[in-house]
């Protein structure tokens, strides 16, 4: 069975159009803000793997479903599994709910880098079995 990585988050005024309708770009950004606290969760927070170590997880492939809209001061549930981890990248499953009902989900991808010289990398050892230890 896998972990899943499970946080919430309001949806605020910035966060939606003129109509309190949740703004598809926002849903992106509270979906970053979703993998940053996941890297620190594992024991790997950006500002110390970006600024100290040179590396980090940039997305190379994005995919989203939106099932029902979402609006202004809502707090949805975002989970987090990793399915699959490769050399150099993991996949994420992210399903977002408000209450029992499902709001949007997607599937990314995300690749170790070297930020110096733009190129990916294989995982650390201690990345990968951490984000192994996630799988099913």
């Amino acid at each position: 069975m896998s972990k899943t990585f499970i946080t919430d988050r309001e949806l605020r005024f910035g966060d939606c159009d003129i109509s309190g309708t949740a703004y598809f770009p926002s849903y992106l950004d509270l979906l970053n803000g979703v993998n940053e606290e996941f890297w620190a969760h594992i024991g790997y927070p950006w500002h110390e793997i970006i600024w100290k170590e040179r590396w980090g997880t940039p997305t190379v492939h994005l995919t989203c479903d939106f099932s029902i809209p979402s609006l202004f001061g809502q707090t949805l549930t975002f989970e987090l599994r990793v399915v699959k981890v490769g050399r150099s990248s993991v996949t994420f499953e992210h399903e977002i709910s408000c209450g029992e009902e499902k709001r949007w989900n997607s599937r990314q991808v995300l690749a170790a880098s070297d930020l110096d010289k733009h190129t990916s990398v294989p995982w650390p050892d201690d990345v990968r079995a951490k984000l192994e230890s996630y799988l099913p």
